[in-house]
């Protein structure tokens, strides 16, 4: 794993194949972090009012009549699409992707070689984080053979205003994904299940006791962000031997571990699952497209 940060501002088109909740979170924190203006973006969705609603968001954004459009006028195209979705889009993008251009997948189970054999451009693969939508969190990076150091780093520029932008090799990327684009659902649950236990056990109101939670987090996460402690020692400081806390901690310490090796083999099992849907769908793809090739000679 590399980490890396860029600080200047994309001068390209970039186009957007997918405008649903990480498609719009990532175009509005792109705005939102000047990494890119509005008239840089052009996009594409097949629900005619999610489109009109981001466009009247942020004016200057162009909406697309199709994927075809997005891909021709753009330099790097972000297909944030289902991952069932792809073999249509790609369809319908036709020979719009020239060598010339950037193709970026935001989906994790789709493996960059097969996807290179359908497009004759240089393929990177993006998971965003929804910590993103704060210009935080992190970015997790693959790039495909074909890209080349200037669009190497011109990826890692565009994503360095959102995100610290880690490359992650093939091997970690599902763990990876686990721990910084699931991990915040992860988290949530367990700070619900804190807040709903407060609420059953004291008569605090829900208000009070998410209020209490969320100012919570956001001190931890600062104490994190300014390395004042890391995480085992900001527990020992917490956990005074025979206090309060550490009697508080006897219940997790007892039920708690495990639980997350579970929740990996959980996450890995559907990610191999999906991965080989989503082989079988690109094998397909590639299939109809030497067919019509053939039949065009």
């Amino acid at each position: 794993m590399q980490k890396r940060r860029f600080d200047r501002r994309i001068s390209m088109q970039v186009g957007f194949i997918g405008t649903g909740s990480m498609g719009a979170i990532l175009i509005d924190a792109f705005i939102a972090a000047h990494s890119l203006t509005p008239d840089k973006i052009i996009a594409f969705n097949r629900t005619p009012d999610k489109l009109t609603n981001l466009a009247a968001r942020h004016p200057g954004l162009r909406a697309a009549n199709s994927n075809a459009e997005v891909a021709k006028e753009s330099d790097i195209v972000l297909l944030c699409v289902k991952p069932l979705e792809y073999r249509q889009a790609l369809e319908e993008l036709g020979d719009t992707l020239t060598e010339q251009k950037i193709l970026v997948t935001i989906t994790s189970p789709v493996q960059l070689v097969q996807l290179e054999e359908l497009v004759p451009c240089a393929v990177v693969r993006a998971v965003p984080s929804i910590t993103n939508a704060a210009r935080s969190g992190l970015t997790l990076i693959e790039f495909g053979q074909r890209a080349t150091d200037g669009q190497r780093r011109l990826v890692l520029s565009l994503f360095s205003r959102i995100s610290q932008p880690l490359e992650v090799s093939e091997r970690f990327l599902r763990i990876a994904s686990d721990l910084s684009s699931c991990g915040p659902a992860f988290l949530s649950y367990l700070l619900q299940q804190m807040i709903q236990a407060a609420v059953d056990e004291t008569g605090i109101s829900r208000e009070s006791a998410t209020f209490l939670t969320t100012q919570m987090v956001m001190g931890f996460a600062d104490l994190l962000r300014q390395d004042v402690f890391s995480l085992p020692s900001l527990q020992e400081r917490v956990c005074v031997p025979g206090g309060i806390t550490g009697e508080g901690l006897i219940p997790l310490q007892e039920h708690l571990p495990g639980v997350f090796q579970e929740v990996f083999r959980r996450t890995h099992a559907k990610f191999a699952e999906d991965r080989e849907a989503m082989s079988e769908h690109l094998k397909l793809a590639a299939t109809e497209r030497n067919e019509a090739a053939k039949e065009s000679v």
